[in-house]
């Protein structure tokens, strides 16, 4: 049963008061991903990055109701992440379309932007990896700070991708070594940072970013696998760092981000128990 993770991101422009469809970022859509049937597919977390306060919601005929469905607050400036709330798995359709809708600022040219996180326990033809804290403990042995700039662009969408070990000076990956991403930092707001290679089986996969708050996104994938109990630690192989891309979603601003991606060098296959 290969799992997957994937984040999803989108934007509307000026939307004001109006609840108005997120233009879906280039490579993304709300369109739940054709996963086995009868498997586990589930919402794991969702927040938005407005310059004003406003509202997001994620509706389907599938979900609760198709009139307000999960709905959450904005606060402007502020990509924290609005849910889950309570230790429920709100499960997905396979190929349900999502809609995924926005308030905020009106005003013109002004970007407010949502991203999501869905969990897929079976998707064929994605072989990403993770692991879960217990056997992160167990596995690990050392802690890499990888720092990665991004000079993000001011259209939205994902923009600034470079390769992970891409910082002068900042390749110190060992060779054909596994390491565990726990999460990040960012030193300035953004509305998502993503990675993705082979090992998240090409998925993009991510988190807010929350400039402000350096607990939640520096333990990030660990909080979601202790939240829901299930692997979702991305493992990454330094032999794939040239094709471990990274880049950020970003709104009108176009500020550039530095992440700090924190891993942990894991012990070869061959003694994990």
């Amino acid at each position: 049963m290969p799992p997957a993770l994937e984040l999803l991101t989108g934007q509307a422009t000026a939307p004001g008061s109006t609840f108005t469809a997120l233009t879906m970022a280039t490579g993304n859509t709300s369109s739940v991903r054709s996963a086995t049937i009868g498997s586990q597919i589930f919402l794991a977390t969702m927040w938005g990055f407005n310059n004003a306060s406003g509202t997001f919601r994620i509706r389907s005929p599938r979900l609760h109701d198709n009139q307000q469905g999960i709905r959450v607050q904005l606060n402007a400036t502020t990509p924290s992440p609005r849910y889950p709330r309570w230790s429920f798995m709100q499960n997905l359709i396979p190929q349900d379309v999502l809609i995924a809708e926005i308030t905020g600022t009106s005003t013109s040219g002004d970007f407010e932007m949502g991203s999501w996180l869905v969990y897929y326990n079976d998707l064929p033809g994605v072989q990403a990896r993770f692991c879960t804290p217990a056997q992160l403990q167990k596995w690990g042995l050392n802690m890499m700070g990888q720092e990665v700039a991004i000079t993000a662009g001011d259209a939205g969408g994902y923009s600034g991708q470079v390769a992970v070990n891409s910082g002068t000076g900042l390749d110190n990956w060992k060779a054909n070594t596994d390491y565990a991403l726990m999460g990040y930092l960012v030193d300035t707001a953004c509305d998502a940072v993503r990675i993705q290679g082979v090992d998240s089986g090409n998925l993009g996969i991510g988190g807010p970013g929350w400039a402000a708050n350096t607990e939640v996104t520096s333990n990030w994938f660990v909080w979601l696998s202790s939240y829901y109990g299930i692997a979702m630690i991305p493992m990454f192989n330094a032999a794939n760092k040239f094709a471990i891309l990274v880049d950020v979603a970003q709104n009108q601003g176009g500020a550039a981000v530095n992440v700090t991606f924190f891993f942990v060098e894991l012990l070869p296959p061959s003694l994990r128990t």
